[in-house]
């Protein structure tokens, strides 16, 4: 099953996370499908690229996973 979720980049002490599409079962930092935007914990900043690539997963199938829901609720961004 595929998820959007959270994967980790930056260095050390300064995470920046994008916001991606991958199975499961895999780790999101190897080998996911798409990027679809980013967030950067210490500015608050959440910006998705394409919101329609975003619906259209959804329309398939794919889940959000709790973290990135509330990324999506906290920013007011309707899918």
């Amino acid at each position: 099953m595929l998820k959007i979720r959270l994967s980790r980049a930056g260095k050390r002490n300064m995470p920046f996370f994008r916001v991606v599409v991958t199975e499961h079962t895999r780790a999101a930092s190897h080998g996911y499908k798409e990027v679809l935007g980013f967030y950067n914990p210490f500015t608050k900043e959440f910006k998705i690229k394409d919101l329609d690539k975003v619906k259209k997963y959804l329309s398939h199938g794919v889940q959000f996973t709790p973290r990135v829901k509330k990324l999506f609720e906290a920013n007011k961004i309707s899918v």
